[in-house]
């Protein structure tokens, strides 16, 4: 009788786990979204994200009106010299997931374990572009120069710095293309990467999820019909 009852409570309460994440799948965490306004397409900043299966990132330009990422990152040590650049992505990870797949090594079980149950060092995965990723799920938005100004103030906390308040360079290879960086605060499946990208994009004022443990709960909520 009292394994029943165990069994039946064990039952519950994984059902109501899973209705309320798929509540939290669907319902935004800010209903109002201009992220799509027209009006915005001269005067504002087009942005966008893409969905690698798993994890999502950011792709932003390199040069606006206000902002420059050149002042940030050495191009020439993320990309090769003579490729011209005018996009970054930035997404995060667990750090030492990202760097061991970055070798192509087949991942050890403790590195997928810790980094799907335990607080683990983050780190920031920058990646270089000359035109806009065609091979991912890819959905743009328009915002403001102010909530571009929020975005990219919060990309740029998100890196830890050194004494001197430089970023932490933990591999940079321009035939990658890319490179990592490390996170200043830990990574857990309480905030992991695509939660990071929600509250950027949250910053940023694009409609996003209450739950955001999926890369497809971020591009649900992004406006598909918006033409940047």
């Amino acid at each position: 009788m009292l394994k029943n009852r165990i069994v039946r409570l064990v039952l519950s309460t994984i059902l109501s786990i899973k209705i309320c994440l798929i509540i939290g799948y669907f319902t935004p965490r800010n209903w109002y979204d201009n992220s799509c306004d027209m009006t915005l397409l001269n005067k504002g900043i087009s942005i966008y994200i893409y969905n690698t299966g798993i994890h999502t990132d950011i792709l932003v330009p390199v040069r606006t009106k206000n902002w420059n990422l050149q002042q940030h990152f050495n191009l020439k040590l993320i990309a090769n010299p003579s490729v011209s650049i005018n996009y970054l992505a930035f997404g995060l990870g667990d750090r030492a997931y990202f760097l061991e797949t970055y070798t192509g090594t087949s991942l050890p079980i403790m590195t997928i374990f810790k980094a799907m149950f335990l607080p683990t060092p983050s780190a920031i995965r920058v990646l270089a572009y000359r035109n806009i990723p065609q091979q991912y799920e890819i959905k743009c938005a328009i915002i403001t120069q102010t909530n571009y100004r929020r975005l990219m103030e919060f990309i740029n906390n998100s890196f830890q710095l050194d004494t001197q308040g430089n970023k932490i360079n933990l591999l940079v290879d321009s035939n990658y293309g890319g490179g990592f960086y490390a996170g200043k605060n830990s990574y857990s499946i309480l905030r992991a990467c695509n939660d990071w990208t929600a509250e950027s994009m949250k910053l940023a004022g694009v409609k996003t999820p209450l739950w955001s443990g999926l890369s497809s709960s971020i591009m649900y909520h992004i406006n598909s019909g918006c033409n940047c």
